[in-house]
């Protein structure tokens, strides 16, 4: 451990590994609400969230879990798909209070192309919003209809298939109807928000 009489013990949030404080005062000066994308073993949670010298606001949110409880969604809580989904729910709950741009927060998880949390950022960008990103860190169109799962899926042998995707058996759903499936909750999802979002572009 650093010693010494210049040595100053980072801030509790920084020494956990939760926060970087630079990063987070960069996004903040930008004076636009955040896009915060958290992904876990099982759900994805994306929040659009306003900085305020008392704390930070939440003005939109969204979760995973929610897809399989308001909107039927069939598949699993933490891939690609979900992601993307839970981003563009997000997004439209965002737009619906009048939220029109924000900036990309994924904590202190590495940028990858194609990951979980661009999926997410690509579901707030058919929303509506304008995140500034650049075009080849998102996932393709394949990847976010999950048609990579569907494929795989298929290719596998009848007591692996089983095993891997037990749960998506257990619901009575197979993994192949994945591509149709995430384009019939996308939809669902568009539909409930589109009078509001012709509400507030009336009255706005």
């Amino acid at each position: 451990m650093a010693r010494g009489p210049m040595y100053r013990v980072p801030w509790r949030r920084r020494r956990e590994g939760k926060t970087d404080y630079y990063k987070r005062l960069k996004l903040i000066k930008s004076g636009k609400p955040r896009l915060v994308v958290r992904t876990s073993l099982n759900y994805v949670t994306v929040q659009i969230v306003e900085a305020k010298p008392e704390g930070d606001r939440v003005i939109a949110a969204a979760h995973s879990k929610e897809l399989q409880k308001l909107y039927g969604w069939q598949g699993g809580g933490k891939n690609t798909c979900a992601s993307y989904l839970t981003g563009l729910l997000a997004g439209l709950r965002a737009r619906v209070k009048g939220v029109k741009e924000s900036v990309l927060d994924i904590g202190l998880r590495k940028p990858v192309k194609g990951s979980r949390a661009f999926a997410a950022l690509k579901g707030a960008l058919d929303a509506g919003l304008n995140v500034p990103h650049s075009p080849e860190v998102l996932p393709s169109e394949d990847r976010i209809m999950c048609k990579h799962i569907a494929e795989w899926s298929k290719s596998l042998g009848e007591e692996f298939y089983k095993r891997q995707f037990s749960r998506y058996l257990a619901r009575g759903f197979r993994p192949e109807d994945l591509p149709s499936h995430v384009r019939e909750v996308a939809e669902k999802i568009k539909s409930e928000y589109e009078s509001m979002l012709q509400e507030v572009s009336v009255s706005g």
